[in-house]
């Protein structure tokens, strides 16, 4: 690389709009790397261990011990509200209270839907974040590049040299810019993707078993839970 050229060269004779352009390039890129490797990690962990739990909850004898057993197993606390939110619901006393005229379906099924919806945010926290980021990264990075071809072409044409190698170099550096933006956006959008598919089968694995938690919850005194007939039938 020729000296007096290249990326370096560019952000040191750069003024201060393209300095702010850089630096929030750089903080997007750290916010968006940082919370991927974190949400990463807790969608694998929940997707693994959820199964695990859910399995070890419909082996219990009583749904109190069930909810214990997935307090060890649930330890991203993914699949434990709704447990939580069962038990609460079905060792709720609403006598002489306002709620005890409300059929009892709908009280277990307003307290799943309450769980389901606080483990679905926690699925997809922080989505808005790489979304944003993906959407906006190439924009920032272009705005750098216009500013810098803008104050390029100022200087050539103040300087009264404009030939070819005179502004092929600082127009070629203001460019970096746009790779800048891309280079943050596209990790971005690809992480956007495959955890937002993590998230929409884990959400899916919580429909169901709510689904299940309410109709054993609302069942008649005697029978027996679906799921937990499936599994002795499976052990027979």
């Amino acid at each position: 690389m020729a000296a007096g050229t290249g990326v370096i060269h560019y952000l040191q004779t750069s003024d201060a709009v393209t300095h702010a352009v850089a630096w929030v390039l750089l903080a997007m890129s750290i916010a968006s790397w940082c919370f991927l490797i974190v949400k990463s990690w807790m969608l694998v962990r929940a997707k693994r261990q959820g199964p695990q739990a859910v399995a070890r909850f419909w082996q219990a004898r009583t749904l109190a011990e069930g909810v214990a057993l997935m307090r060890s197993e649930d330890r991203e606390r993914v699949f434990l509200p709704l447990a939580e939110a069962a038990l609460k619901a079905a060792e709720a006393d609403t006598s002489g209270a306002l709620l005890a005229r409300v059929d009892r379906s709908e009280r277990v099924l307003r307290a799943l839907r309450g769980a389901l919806q606080v483990s679905q945010r926690r699925l997809e926290f922080g989505q808005v974040l790489l979304a944003s980021v993906g959407s906006t990264a190439p924009f920032v990075g272009l705005l750098g590049t216009v500013w810098g071809i803008y104050h390029a072409l100022g200087s050539i044409a103040a300087s009264g040299q404009a030939m070819i190698e005179n502004v092929a170099g600082p127009v070629g550096e203001a460019l970096i810019m746009t790779a800048f933006g891309l280079v943050v956006a596209i990790p971005a959008v690809l992480a956007y993707n495959v955890l937002g598919r993590l998230a929409r089968q884990l959400g899916d694995d919580l429909d169901g078993f709510a689904h299940d938690l309410h109709a054993y919850v609302c069942q008649p005194a005697g029978a027996a839970p679906r799921r937990q007939a499936a599994l002795e039938s499976d052990s027979d």
